[in-house]
């Protein structure tokens, strides 16, 4: 898989006196043809003769390359500048507000051993790593002091459920302060579901609280790399995701919209048993699947002897497994992959889904924040998970501290210069580069810095070989598969799960 950016145009040869006032563009060449793109997010694909006649000055008002060169925004004095003020407006939303999204770790207590454990989980009675009501109730309070009209308070652990006193009195809490503060308040947990019971449920159900689940595929990869040693952890889980979505249909939501959220974690003992993944999840109801690869934070690094394998290994895995969720479609299965749904957003849907992992520059400490049980404050959920691993570099100060002085710190300000890709040799060239984004952690663990070196970085193969694959296949699309990626790329909103301000 090659890094290189620049498109080698080789045997073009460019005639001609006359070239097109043009806006800046980077080119690549994918499928056989080559790709422009420009920082207004749109993009071209012409022929080498075309190529040609652009730079050579061939082209005149009557060709159908200047109408849609013209189109795409290309054309220095015929662009749509009302239209790209409010489309860059849009996309760079995120910087006129503070974080919105807000990772509360309750307790790094957890009845499972994941082989691949990105929390660093502790023993069920190690309870020295509960979150205390004070704790919990200051880190609402800063929570609250973000700039951003919405806030999203996401319960993680270790297992959450594992803490239950103090998750119910952070979600009252929140509300509490929200009927003042009118912001549009959701929240989140992300559980292995395994203390669940009927009461909880109803508590959950009955504060609109979004339930996200691990499925790892079929009951022997699951279970064998999810290991409870004191119960079934597939049969459990899918137990409760069942249970979960007749709840919601019981209040007649929609299930496209609505259903419990379930994440493979793909490691090496899955890797040749993608369309079996797949088809697991569509046996058990799920909507969609999101194929992420196994991450270097956290327990995950000591993983990678084991469970771990190459980033060509996991782009061959993803292109064999994206083909067989695309012929399920045309069975008539509506089933998203949500990797693909991401940056199709970004490439062909002209939205921004502000996923803080792939925007320039990243979310963390502008976009999310974590907040540990002790009330240590980290740049983001992967910061933490350094941490867990003896290194605190990534800690930005503790919730008793004043919230201007954390946001506007220097670690916060390292990591937006670090992920802002104009900054970034190689970066501010590519052709994907309004599209893509760097994990200054990620950087950190594997090379040693925030900034990296992403002509070496399995992060930029990884994005460079998702984009080349998905730009060839919208290339090639036929009508089915232009209509199926629009509709991947085209965001619907779940508005039964906001609070808006209201009299407690």
């Amino acid at each position: 898989m090659s890094h290189h950016t620049h498109l080698p145009v080789e045997n073009l040869s460019v005639s001609g006196s006359k070239a097109l006032d043009l806006v800046p563009f980077r080119q690549r060449r994918v499928d056989g043809a080559i790709l422009l793109s420009n920082d207004f997010g749109e993009h071209l694909f012409v022929t080498d003769a075309e190529y040609q006649q652009m730079l050579g000055g061939g082209v005149t008002r009557d060709d159908a390359l200047w109408t849609r060169l013209k189109e795409r925004n290309f054309l220095a004095k015929e662009i749509d500048r009302d239209a790209i003020v409010a489309r860059m407006s849009d996309k760079l939303r995120f910087l006129r507000h503070g974080p919105n999204l807000h990772i509360f770790v309750v307790t790094l207590r957890c009845n499972h051993t994941c082989q691949y454990c990105h929390a660093s989980r502790t023993r069920m009675d190690a309870h020295e790593t509960d979150m205390t009501i004070e704790t919990a109730e200051r880190s609402v309070d800063f929570a609250f002091e973000s700039t951003s009209p919405g806030l999203t308070l996401e319960f993680q652990g270790g297992e959450p459920l594992a803490n239950w006193p103090v998750v119910e009195h952070i979600i009252e809490y929140a509300r509490q302060k929200n009927a003042l503060a009118g912001k549009s308040l959701m929240f989140a947990l992300v559980s292995n579901m395994s203390l669940m019971d009927e009461e909880k449920l109803d508590y959950l159900i009955d504060r609109k609280v979004q339930i996200c689940t691990s499925i790892d595929g079929p009951a022997d990869l699951h279970d064998g790399v999810r290991i409870w040693k004191d119960g079934a952890s597939h049969a459990t889980t899918l137990r409760w995701v069942k249970r979960i979505n007749e709840r919601y249909a019981e209040l007649g939501l929609d299930p496209h919209l609505y259903h419990v959220e379930a994440l493979p974690t793909v490691t090496r003992l899955s890797l040749h048993r993608g369309k079996e993944l797949v088809d697991h999840y569509v046996d058990i109801g799920a909507r969609s699947i999101f194929l992420r690869h196994l991450d270097p934070f956290g327990w995950g690094a000591a993983a990678q002897q084991r469970l771990g394998y190459d980033m060509n290994e996991f782009l061959t895995f993803y292109r064999s497994t994206f083909e067989h969720i695309v012929d399920i479609n045309r069975k008539g299965h509506d089933f998203v992959e949500r990797t693909a749904a991401l940056l199709l957003a970004k490439i062909i849907g002209q939205q921004e889904p502000n996923f803080l992992d792939i925007r320039s520059p990243c979310g963390a400490g502008i976009g999310q924040l974590a907040y540990n049980y002790d009330g240590r404050l980290f740049t983001c959920d992967e910061g933490r998970m350094v941490d867990r691993s003896g290194d605190n570099v990534f800690q930005i100060g503790t919730v008793e501290r004043p919230y201007r002085e954390v946001i506007s710190g220097p670690i916060v300000r390292a990591m937006v210069t670090a992920s802002t890709l104009d900054s970034q040799p190689g970066c501010a060239t590519c052709v994907y580069k309004s599209w893509c984004g760097v994990c200054p952690v990620h950087n950190y663990c594997e090379q040693g810095s925030i900034q990296g070196r992403m002509a070496d970085s399995t992060w930029c193969q990884k994005h460079m070989g998702l984009f080349d694959f998905l730009m060839e296949r919208v290339h090639r699309a036929d009508p089915f598969e232009l209509e199926l990626f629009q509709r991947w790329a085209t965001p619907r909103g779940q508005p039964h799960y906001v609070h808006e301000r209201e009299a407690l």
